[in-house]
């Protein structure tokens, strides 16, 4: 990577919260059971999801959780539940702890699946969203000096709308750049001077390619850092080095969810990410059994969003806990290689079980290849993956074969690999669509 401008900070610049953050265990467990229990005495009072749920469990005071152990008597929330909520009392279902007239924000889950999950945030709880926001800005370095641009459009998609806040809180500049096509943005990072980009982190590669046509060097542009949320990607070593090497920039992942909450952050030691567990109770649970794992789902419950909590979601994401201590000094719970993929996104093939991720970081090592698309048939008896790779080098069969030996070697599987023309295959502002099973019901992963 290039030299860029340099921007002067203290070494404890890299915390929101250096007292929370490097706390240690015990004392931090008691932190999250004080806070779970105030937000229970509220919820129980008044919201009728979790009051039903709650009780159901034996739960009728907050008292009653004396330890976060007492936290497993509880019962799991999905999705699927809150969905069927909203569905059966329209249009925000019954996981609302205050009066309608106290919300002052609604976002929505994409909805790629069916119908949209609706959530609601008081003007307490949009502040909070903001608060975890400048602790994932704070980890990645960004101060008050830099400018940030968001290349998104603001849609109902939460996660950009509490980035901008988070922004606002720790004092820098917000760069919009909604309603610009991607030439324009490009044009926007440079003429604006920006030194922080965030978005997906399969946008961050597009705006590379769209940068290359216009001739443009975003990596001798004064960008430093790279965030990007919306999908897994940036914790993959293969992704991270294209962006890194495409923007001259650290590349920096994050995690969250909208009806969960912005939970995870990548610190500069950039060895996994980090929980927020100051606003956040993370549990690692196997997914079928539901018992406590070292690898396996993550489910949440967070601390701060009272109005409409989460108690133990079952995120559908798979992490994997970190043993060792981080070299950043938090002491705050750390998954391995973020989040490794959904554990309903697992392909079975040939009886090999594969996340999405493994097959990404592997294509992302070739610098070669730019965008990518993978169908999986049955064909006969036979599970077949095929890849279709852009790539404008002079020998494409080359790179698919290189391609195809690197997924044999390291997932043990033989893949059709098949060069196909630059700019065909679809290219994505938000979450990616890379996957089709076409073995059952069209999916996409």
């Amino acid at each position: 990577m290039k030299p860029k401008r340099s921007i002067p900070m203290m070494y404890d610049a890299a915390y929101l919260d250096p007292f929370i953050e490097s706390l240690g265990l015990e004392a931090m467990r008691e932190i999250q059971l004080r806070k779970f229990q105030l937000m229970l005495e509220q919820v129980l009072a008044t919201n009728t999801f979790y009051g039903r749920k709650l009780r159901d469990a034996g739960v009728r005071h907050a008292q009653d959780i004396r330890t976060l152990d007492d936290l497993k008597q509880l019962p799991f929330t999905t999705k699927a539940e809150l969905m069927q909520d909203q569905l059966a009392h329209p249009p925000y279902g019954t996981n609302l702890t205050f009066p309608r007239h106290r919300y002052t924000r609604i976002h929505q889950t994409s909805g790629t699946t069916g119908e949209p999950l609706r959530v609601l945030d008081t003007e307490e709880s949009w502040r909070w969203w903001a608060k975890c926001w400048a602790t994932v800005y704070r980890a990645a370095g960004v101060t008050s000096r830099d400018r940030i641009f968001f290349a998104f459009s603001f849609g109902p998609f939460i996660g950009f709308w509490s980035a901008y806040e988070g922004a606002r809180v720790i004092g820098a500049m917000a760069v919009p750049g909604g309603g610009m096509n991607s030439y324009q943005r490009v044009k926007a990072i440079l003429v604006n001077d920006i030194s922080v980009l965030i978005c997906t982190p399969t946008y961050a590669m597009h705006l590379i390619e769209v940068a290359e046509q216009e001739g443009f060097d975003l990596a001798s542009s004064n960008v430093r850092i790279t965030i990007h949320a919306g999908e897994p990607g940036a914790s993959l070593p293969g992704t991270k080095a294209r962006i890194q090497r495409g923007w001259g920039a650290r590349c920096y992942d994050h995690a969250g969810a909208t009806e969960v909450g912005a939970w995870g952050f990548e610190c500069k030691a950039q060895n996994g990410l980090h929980v927020n567990e100051g606003e956040f109770i993370a549990e690692v649970i196997d997914p079928v059994t539901g018992e406590e794992a070292d690898e396996g789902e993550l489910v949440i419950t967070n601390l701060g969003r009272v109005g409409m909590p989460v108690i133990r979601y079952r995120t559908g994401d798979r992490v994997r806990k970190a043993q060792t201590p981080c070299a950043c000094g938090r002491t705050f719970l750390r998954f391995e290689g973020g989040v490794i993929g959904r554990v309903d996104d697992v392909l079975i093939v040939r009886g090999v079980n594969i996340f999405p991720s493994a097959i990404e970081n592997i294509v992302r090592l070739s610098p070669e290849v730019g965008e990518f698309a993978v169908d999986i048939y049955r064909r006969g008896a036979m599970d077949e993956i095929d890849i279709r790779i852009e790539t404008q080098a002079d020998e494409p069969e080359r790179v698919a074969n290189t391609v195809r030996a690197e997924i044999r070697n390291s997932l043990g599987l033989r893949v059709n690999v098949f060069p196909v023309e630059y700019g065909t295959l679809p290219r994505f502002d938000l979450k990616a669509r890379r996957f089709t099973d076409h073995r059952t019901t069209t999916t996409h992963v």
